[in-house]
C-alpha cells in the first residue's frame, strides 16, 4: 500500500480503498483543493514579485522624469 492510499483524519489513519464511495470522493476534492490552493499562493507570489517590480519602475520613471 502506498501512502497516497493512506490517510489521516483526527489522528487515525485509513486505508483510502476501505473508505466509502462519499468519502473517497471528499479525500478527492481535499486533495485537488490542496493543489489549487497551493498553485494559488505560487501564481499569487509571481503576482506579488511583478507588482513590486513595476510599482519600483514607476518609483523610478516618476522621480528621474518620463522620457
Amino acid at each position: 500500500m502506498t501512502e497516497k492510499n493512506k490517510i489521516t483524519i483526527n489522528e487515525t489513519e485509513y486505508n483510502f480503498d476501505d473508505l466509502g464511495e462519499q468519502s473517497q470522493y471528499f479525500v478527492n476534492q481535499v486533495r485537488n483543493l490542496k493543489s489549487r490552493i497551493a498553485e494559488a499562493r505560487f501564481n499569487l507570489d509571481q503576482l506579488v514579485a511583478a507588482e513590486d517590480a513595476f510599482s519600483k519602475a514607476l518609483i523610478a520613471s516618476v522621480e528621474k522624469g518620463e522620457e
